[in-house]
C-alpha cells in the first residue's frame, strides 16, 4: 500500500487515539478497494517510520485488523489484505435472499414489473426514414402558426398555465375534443366524459391497471397491436386471440368470457380492413350481455382516402360499454404528448383518480394551444391538407410496388400512414435482412400474428416520405431482393 495514501487517510481521522486512527485508515482503504485482496502492506517498521508512529502502535493496529479479518499475517513474509469487500457484500446479499427463500432476482421486480419488462416494451422511431411505420410528415405541419398560438397563450395565461392543472384535462381542450368526435366520428359524448392523457399507450396502461385483475380474459385481434398486447399482458391478463375474416375480428361465444375486448374497428391494425356494421353491433350486444368492456382504439381514422370513415363503434353503443381511445400523435405531432379517452359515465371518476397515481396531467400550455388550434378551425384545415398529401404518397407507394415489387401484395390501402403488404411465404426474414443491409427499415407484419396462421409481410410507412423517396426506396428493395440470388 502506498504510504502517501495511508498518510492522507490517517491525517483526517481527528479526535481518536493513534492506534484507532490507523485502524480506521486501514479499514477505509480495504473497504474502498484502494487496498485490494492479496496486496502486501508495508512492514510495521516502514509504516511506523512513514507516519511518525512507534512500531508498537503499528503492530497493535495490524494485530487488531488481523483479528477482525481484514489482514492475514505470515511470519517472515509480511501482512496482506485478506478480504474483497465487494465480493463479501455480494455473498451477504445472496445469503440474505436465500434465507428468505427467494431467488436473488425476485427482490428486484414484482411479478407485474417482470411481466412488463418481459413484453420488451414499446418504442417509436426517433426520426422518419424509409419505411418506418406510422410517422407523420412534420415538415408539412404549420409550425409557425403553432408558435404564434403558443406565444399568445403564454402572454394571456402564462402564470395559470404553469401551475398544476385539472387531472381530467384542460376543460377547453375536452370541449374541443368532444365537439370534434361528435361531428367527425359520430361519437356520443360530452366534455365530462373526456379524459386527456399523454399517449394512447398510457391510456391502455391505465385501463389495464383499473379494469383488469390477474387472470382476467382479454380478447385481442390476431394479428394486432403489440402495444395493447404488452399493456394487458403486464396486468397478468389471459390473452385470447380473435382471428380476422372479411368483416374484421371474429366473435366466437365459445371463447372464455372476456372482461375486456380490444378492437381497432375503423382501420384494423395492421391489416387496414374495416369492421362491418353487422360485426360491430354483434360485439356491442355481446359486451352488454357479458358485462365486458370494449376498448375502441381509433388510432388513425383521420386519414382515410377513398371513402368516408366509418362512424365510431362508441357512437353505436347505447349502453355504456365502449371506451374510446384517440391520439394527437399522428394528426398533430408525436412530441405534443396528447391523447384522450372517452369513458362511460360510471368510469369517469375512478379513472380520473387513478390517473393521478400515474401522473398529474399533460402539459398545460400544450393543452391550451391544442384547444385553440381546434377551436379556430386550424385542425380541420390541417387534416384536409394532410389527407391530400398522404393520399398522393399512398398512391406513389402503390405504383412503385406494382412496378418494382409485383410480388409484394398490399392487403388494404384505404387509409392510414402505413401499408401492410404480403410477401411470398417464408421470405420475410431473408428480404428484411437484405433491406437492412441497404439502410431500409421494413417493419415486420408476420411478428404481429399469434394463434392465427402467420402471414409474411411488411408494414411500410409512407406518410413522412416524398414520392421521389418512396420510389427510390422501393427500387432499393427490389435490388436488394434480386441481389440475394433467389426469386422471392
Amino acid at each position: 500500500m502506498k504510504p502517501r495514501l495511508l498518510l492522507t487517510l490517517f491525517e483526517v481521522q481527528a479526535g481518536r487515539g493513534r492506534r484507532e486512527r490507523l485502524c480506521a485508515a486501514l479499514r477505509a482503504a480495504v473497504r474502498s478497494g484502494q487496498a485490494r485482496l492479496g496486496e502486501r502492506l508495508p512492514s510495521s517498521r516502514d509504516l511506523a517510520q512513514d507516519l511518525g508512529l512507534s512500531r508498537v502502535t503499528v503492530e497493535a493496529a495490524y494485530t487488531q485488523l488481523e483479528t477482525e479479518g481484514y489482514l492475514r499475517r505470515q511470519v517472515g513474509q509480511g501482512s496482506f489484505v485478506a478480504i474483497d469487500m465487494a465480493a463479501a457484500a455480494a455473498r451477504s446479499a445472496l445469503r440474505a435472499a436465500t434465507a428468505r427463500r427467494l431467488p436473488t432476482d425476485a427482490a428486484l421486480l414484482s411479478r407485474r414489473g417482470q411481466r412488463m419488462v418481459d413484453t420488451g416494451g414499446c418504442s417509436e422511431p426517433d426520426r422518419p426514414r424509409a419505411f418506418v411505420a406510422g410517422s407523420p410528415d412534420l415538415q408539412a405541419f404549420p409550425t409557425e402558426l403553432w408558435r404564434q398560438l403558443m406565444q399568445r397563450r403564454l402572454r394571456r395565461d402564462g402564470a395559470a398555465l404553469m401551475y398544476y392543472g385539472d387531472p381530467q384535462g384542460l376543460p377547453a381542450l375536452r370541449e374541443a375534443i368532444a365537439r370534434y368526435l361528435t361531428q367527425s366520428r359520430g361519437a356520443r359524448c360530452t366534455a365530462a366524459q373526456v379524459l386527456v392523457l399523454t399517449s394512447s399507450q398510457q391510456a391502455l396502461q391505465l385501463l389495464s391497471a383499473t379494469l383488469l385483475d390477474e387472470g382476467d380474459v382479454v380478447w385481442m385481434e390476431d394479428p394486432g397491436y403489440a402495444g395493447a398486447r404488452a399493456a394487458f399482458a403486464a396486468s397478468g391478463a389471459r390473452l385470447v386471440d380473435m382471428p380476422l375474416d372479411e368483416q374484421g375480428a371474429t366473435l366466437d361465444p365459445r371463447r372464455p368470457a372476456p372482461r375486456l375486448v380490444y378492437l381497432t374497428p375503423s382501420h384494423q391494425f395492421p391489416t387496414g380492413c374495416a369492421m362491418s356494421l353487422e360485426r360491430r353491433l354483434a360485439f356491442i350486444a355481446h359486451a352488454r350481455a357479458s358485462g365486458a368492456w370494449l376498448v375502441e382504439d381509433d388510432y388513425d381514422s383521420e386519414f382515410l382516402y377513398d371513402q368516408q370513415p366509418t362512424p365510431a363503434l362508441q357512437g353505436l353503443d347505447a349502453h355504456g360499454r365502449v371506451v374510446y381511445v384517440g391520439t394527437f400523435s399522428k394528426s398533430l405531432f408525436p412530441s405534443v404528448r396528447l391523447a384522450y379517452v372517452v369513458l362511460p359515465e360510471p368510469l369517469v371518476a375512478p379513472l380520473v383518480t387513478a390517473r393521478t397515481v400515474h401522473d398529474g396531467h399533460p402539459s398545460q400550455p400544450m393543452q391550451a394551444v391544442a384547444a385553440d388550434f381546434m377551436d379556430e378551425g386550424h385542425f380541420a384545415a390541417h387534416l384536409r391538407l394532410m389527407r391530400r398529401l398522404y393520399r398522393g404518397r399512398r398512391d406513389a407507394l402503390l405504383q412503385a410496388l406494382r412496378t418494382h415489387l409485383p410480388w409484394a401484395e398490399p392487403l388494404d390501402s384505404r387509409g392510414g400512414l402505413q401499408m401492410a403488404v404480403r410477401l411470398p411465404a417464408g421470405s420475410e426474414h431473408r428480404l428484411t435482412r437484405a433491406a437492412a443491409q441497404r439502410g431500409i427499415t421494413t417493419p415486420s407484419l408476420g411478428e404481429l400474428y399469434h394463434a392465427a396462421p402467420r402471414t409474411d409481410g411488411w408494414r411500410l410507412g409512407f406518410a413522412a416520405l416524398a414520392p421521389q423517396a418512396i420510389a427510390a426506396s422501393v427500387r432499393t428493395l427490389s435490388n436488394a431482393s434480386a441481389s440475394r440470388g433467389k426469386k422471392p
